[in-house]
């Protein structure tokens, strides 16, 4: 029996960028790996994505790009059909998004600098062929370094800087897309747990002030009940939660984690 999810946070005053209504997610013909779930999301708001390994949340993430077939049910990103795409609204939804991961994906050998300008690649023009920005790229791209704080940085090679600073230059090149969403998939697994509470800092900071909306997936709870708005949490491919962080009580996490009882008693012990 398919267990109800809590009710929904109250709408927000601003439309939502992302709305995913029933979605049904399988690979070939394996079993559903997403099977009915809703999500909303709107300007300004943090969402934590949290479930045990193996629950859908990467799943999720990828449907938002199209890098995971839709089997039904509709996902529109930035007033897009996911579901109906041509090759050039693709691009464009993939362009709008920026993408934050877990092992930073910047070029090692290539300048702090460089790595952010990769960002507008796809608005720079085709003197980017040749390996050229505009001033004016680059006078946004050293902005941004220093809203990350490490434009101090911006000559060293990428590979020099410590994981936690790497995590911020791949947020100043999210940001260089001038992104309408941000999705972060386990943006701070790989980082110590100093540096993990000042990206989240950062990132909810951005969803703010920016009015861009994150999703973040998460495996640390404390992190998730500190830095979110509100919580989505999947088991086996279905949302069990869905309710502001502030309403969130054990029993409703417990859902999330119920065969394993390390991390429930975990949760017991956090609310």
């Amino acid at each position: 029996m398919t267990t109800p999810a809590l009710d929904q946070a109250s709408p927000r005053h601003t439309s939502p960028l992302v709305t995913v209504r029933d979605l049904a997610v399988a690979y070939g013909d394996g079993p559903l790996v997403l099977d009915g779930v809703d999500l909303d999301l709107h300007p300004g708001e943090m969402v934590a994505l949290l479930g045990a390994s193996g629950s859908g949340k990467s799943t999720l993430m990828k449907s938002l790009t199209g890098f995971a077939p839709i089997n039904s049910g509709t996902v529109r990103v930035v007033g897009v059909d996911m579901t109906d795409l041509r090759r050039g609204r693709l691009r464009h939804v993939r362009a709008s998004v920026g993408q934050i991961f877990q092992q930073f994906n910047l070029v090692g050998r290539l300048s702090v600098l460089t790595n952010v300008l990769t960002g507008a690649l796809h608005d720079a023009g085709a003197i980017n062929l040749v390996g050229g920005f505009s001033t004016a790229h680059r006078k946004r791209a050293m902005e941004l370094l220093d809203r990350v704080g490490i434009a101090y940085k911006a000559t060293d090679q990428a590979r020099t800087l410590s994981g936690g600073q790497q995590q911020r230059v791949a947020i100043a090149r999210a940001l260089m897309q001038r992104p309408q969403l941000i999705l972060a998939d386990e943006p701070v697994a790989s980082l110590d747990p100093t540096m993990s509470q000042s990206v989240l800092d950062l990132l909810h900071e951005i969803a703010r002030e920016d009015g861009i909306p994150v999703l973040v997936s998460l495996h640390v709870l404390p992190l998730a009940l500190e830095h979110s708005d509100r919580i989505v949490g999947l088991r086996h491919g279905e949302v069990l939660v869905s309710a502001p962080t502030a309403q969130l009580d054990a029993a409703a996490l417990d859902l999330l984690y119920a065969h394993d009882d390390r991390e429930a008693g975990l949760v017991q012990d956090l609310v």
